[in-house]
């Protein structure tokens, strides 16, 4: 967005169902925060669905909207139109939806920027709007939207900006996208003043990492170890070989392995097949693709072999897992939820 406009900034929220409401409020606490500090409604916004009936959250909660695509479709070509959409999705996938995406193909060719929070990221990608471009995905999402959508710059991330299309993993992420924008409209003391309200200490920036350092995660603080292990993430489609791993190190192999042991519990092998096993639980969980790629995309020669493995992990087969996720999908759609109804917030 440019710089500071008098009249102010209007804002499109457009909701998926099952959107997260930590992510949507997330974005909306920094433009409201600047409101405040200002004393006077810079920034005002609007809440779409696709066809102006209250979207439901993920938490089974239900917020009114003000409009739907079909009215919004007409703004577009008035000589006005919003300053910024913004896609709210949660940790659901959404399905692909034409109105919607069209919808958005033609705010970009009015030169509206875009963004996306979580799930949302696929309705920019479905319209075309990502190719190229360098964007934030969850770590959750990334091996199915990495499978997806293969001229897409996808990244584990916190947040990206990519020119006029910003893209954010969810969580507590939009915030800090937000403020960044706060921040190019009114500048450095405003966006500060922000984070003092919000007692917000850290503010991540673009390109932040989304996830704990590896060594929270795994718990370990040996560098030779965490580099090795760096690179099997780095490689989970075509494993690398233990002397392909160390170079690095300096380390031989039976030294590697038994640093493994030691810190791990395991061997290389082992925990690299482990990692590479993760990922396709992650696959067969969120993402729609034929188990033999998915035995393809974790490094694994056949599908049979990809199957024996994962039952020996997991105790069931890759059908199996499928199979449960969709209907844990279903027994927890939104609907089932009881209506809490919330109104539309909007600036005057």
């Amino acid at each position: 967005m440019q710089h500071a406009k008098t009249q102010g900034r209007r804002i499109i929220f457009y909701l998926l169902d099952g959107y997260a409401q930590h992510g949507f409020a997330a974005a909306l606490e920094p433009l409201r925060l600047a409101n405040d500090i200002l004393r006077r409604p810079y920034y005002s916004w609007r809440i779409l669905t696709r066809d102006g009936e209250p979207a439901r959250t993920s938490c089974g909660l239900r917020m009114v909207a003000e409009g739907g695509l079909t009215s919004e479709l007409h703004g577009l070509h008035q000589p006005d139109p919003p300053d910024m959409i913004v896609v709210c999705g949660g940790s659901a996938i959404p399905a692909a939806d034409a109105k919607a995406e069209g919808w958005l193909r033609l705010s970009r060719r009015a030169r509206v920027p875009v963004a996306a929070l979580a799930g949302g990221l696929y309705s920019l990608a479905r319209a075309g709007l990502l190719e190229g471009r360098q964007c934030a995905v969850h770590w959750e999402h990334f091996p199915d939207f990495s499978e997806r959508f293969l001229t897409v710059n996808a990244r584990q991330t916190a947040f990206e900006i990519d020119r006029d299309v910003y893209t954010c993993a969810g969580g507590s992420a939009p915030f800090d996208m937000v403020l960044r924008v706060v921040e190019d409209d009114l500048g450095p003391d405003v966006s500060n003043r922000i984070c003092e309200l919000a007692l917000s200490e850290r503010v991540r920036t673009a390109g932040d990492r989304q996830r704990l350092p590896l060594q929270t995660r795994v718990g370990i603080d040996n560098r030779q170890l965490i580099d090795i292990i760096e690179r099997m993430e780095e490689n989970l489609d075509e494993p690398l070989k233990l002397a392909d791993l160390t170079p690095s190190t300096g380390l031989s192999r039976r030294q590697v392995e038994r640093l493994f042991k030691r810190e791990l519990g395991r061997s290389p092998k082992r925990y690299y097949l482990q990692m590479r096993l993760e990922r396709a639980h992650l696959l067969l969980v969120n993402a729609s693709l034929p188990i033999f790629e998915i035995a393809v995309a974790c490094g694994f020669s056949s599908a049979s072999h990809f199957s024996r493995t994962y039952r020996e992990s997991y105790g069931c087969t890759p059908q199996h897992t499928r199979l449960q996720a969709r209907e844990q999908s279903r027994s927890a759609r939104p609907s089932q939820a009881p209506d809490r109804q919330f109104p539309a917030t909007k600036v005057a």
